[in-house]
């Protein structure tokens, strides 16, 4: 008797194990569609492309000022780059325009390479900033997280967060 009841304890880890493996098969299949497909949560191809450089940013906000600077990484030709900003969340009605002199929803010129007269490229060292208006919505208040990604054409370089004063 105990040669068999010791066989069939066997055969259940056998079977557990085997459904074990043939699960974590099918989610790492699943995973590999998923970040293919640039499922949000997964990463995806674009992130692993070794032509895609990054760019380290330091971000610093001040009021409704919203101050970059070029940390580390390829200067960024402007008329290339696009900067997108979220407030907790919810993107400006009103993005910044790069290089710019004046725009919808900004105060005043931004300064650094955002501002029209700079010579068009963002390197190493350069802080760009400018100011967010009070008819832009949401508005920037002390408390809110306030993301900001850099792309250049179509693919995303960088983005940092931080929280306004």
């Amino acid at each position: 008797m105990t040669a068999r009841a010791s066989a069939s304890v066997i055969g259940v880890v056998l079977l557990l194990l085997f459904g074990v493996v043939l699960g974590g098969v099918v989610a790492a299949g699943a995973e590999a569609v998923a970040a293919a497909a640039g499922e949000p949560g997964f990463a995806s191809d674009a992130d692993d492309d070794p032509t895609s450089e990054t760019v380290a940013l330091s971000l610093r906000l001040d009021g409704d000022a919203v101050a970059l600077t070029h940390e580390a990484g390829p200067p960024l030709e402007l008329s290339e780059t696009r900067i997108a900003v979220a407030i907790d969340g919810a993107e400006l009605r009103h993005q910044p325009p790069v290089p710019f002199f004046a725009a919808r929803g900004f105060r005043g010129g931004p300064t650094g390479p955002f501002n029209l007269a700079s010579d068009g490229v963002w390197s190493v060292g350069e802080t760009g900033s400018f100011r967010v208006a009070a008819t832009n919505s949401p508005t920037l208040k002390p408390g809110r997280t306030v993301s900001v990604t850099v792309y250049v054409d179509t693919d995303r370089v960088s983005r940092v967060r931080g929280t306004v004063d």
